[in-house]
C-alpha cells in the first residue's frame, strides 16, 4: 500500500500539528420519553492537519509525488500518527495485542505497572508487532526498574539494544530505521534467564526520539487513511525552502 513519507529528519510533521477525533452516539428514543444511547465505534473519524515550513526541494518533491500517487482523495494509504503512541493497549500487557514467550510472566501491579519475570532457562520476551512502513525511523521507549540490577534488551525488528536496569525508575530508548523490505516490525522487551523487572510506559513513535508517554487502547497505524483535499499547494519561500499544509482523514467505515 502507498505510504505517507517521513521528512529527512525522520519526523512525520512539524509543529503546529492539529489532531481531531469525532465520535458518534446512536440514540433510540422510546415512546415513554426515555432513550437508549449506544456508542458507534464504526463511525469514528480522525483528522490531522499537518503544517510544513522550510521543506527542502527533496522533501517537497517527495510530498508532491505522494500526492500524485494518491490521486488526491481517491486512494487510501498507510498513515502513522505523528503525535501518538503506535502500540495498542500500552498499559494492558495481558491483552491479545501483546505476545509473550511461554516462560515470561506478566503480573499487574500499581496502575500501569507490570512485573515481568523470566522463569525459564533461556531469554524470554514480550512484544507487539506493528504494520509500520518499511524504511521508517521509529523510537521504542519504556520505563524500567529492578529489585536487583539486571540486564535486558530492547527489541525492534531484527535489532536489539542491551541495557542495564537498576532499582530506580529509568526511561530507556532504542531508535531504529525499519527494514525497507518489511511490512511489519516487532517491538518489545527481552529478559535473560531468571531476570525480573517492573515495566511501564511502553511506547513506539515514528520519529528519532521519545516524547511524553501517551497511554493507548487502539494503536496508531492507520492503514486506509486518505487525503482530505484534491489539491496540494506547495509554496516556495526561499532557495531550497518550501511550505505546505496537508489534511488527512481516517474513517473506520471507509
Amino acid at each position: 500500500m502507498l505510504v505517507y513519507p517521513q521528512l529527512a529528519t525522520g519526523a512525520l510533521t512539524q509543529f503546529p500539528v492539529r489532531k481531531r477525533r469525532q465520535m458518534r452516539t446512536v440514540v433510540n428514543p422510546a415512546a415513554d420519553g426515555s432513550a437508549v444511547k449506544l456508542a458507534d465505534p464504526a463511525a469514528e473519524i480522525t483528522e490531522w492537519r499537518l503544517e510544513y515550513a522550510g521543506l527542502t526541494d527533496a522533501e517537497a518533491a517527495a510530498l508532491e509525488q505522494f500526492f500524485e500517487a494518491a490521486e488526491g482523495t481517491l486512494n487510501g494509504f498507510t498513515f502513522v500518527d505523528p503525535v501518538g503512541n503506535l502500540l495498542a493497549y500500552s498499559e494492558q500487557l495481558n491483552d491479545a495485542a501483546w505476545s509473550a514467550d511461554p516462560m515470561l510472566t506478566a503480573t499487574a501491579g500499581d496502575p500501569g505497572v507490570w512485573h515481568l519475570a523470566n522463569t525459564g532457562a533461556a531469554a524470554q520476551g514480550i512484544t507487539q508487532t506493528l504494520a509500520v512502513p518499511g524504511g521508517y525511523v521509529c523510537s521504542l521507549s519504556v520505563y524500567l526498574r529492578a529489585a536487583q540490577t539486571t540486564s535486558a534488551s530492547l527489541v525492534a525488528g531484527a535489532g536489539s539494544r542491551g541495557i542495564s536496569v537498576g532499582n530506580a525508575w529509568q526511561r530507556f530508548q532504542y531508535t531504529v530505521s525499519v527494514d525497507a523490505a518489511t511490512q511489519t516490525t516487532t517491538f518489545g522487551l527481552q529478559l535473560p534467564a531468571g531476570a525480573a523487572v517492573d515495566a511501564q510506559g511502553f511506547q513506539v513513535e515514528a520519529q528519532p526520539g521519545a516524547s511524553v508517554y501517551k497511554a493507548t487502547t487502539t494503536g496508531g497505524v492507520y492503514e486506509n487513511a486518505r487525503l482530505g483535499d484534491d489539491t496540494l499547494a506547495i509554496t516556495a519561500t526561499d532557495v531550497n525552502q518550501h511550505s505546505a499544509t496537508v489534511n488527512i482523514i481516517y474513517a473506520n467505515h471507509l
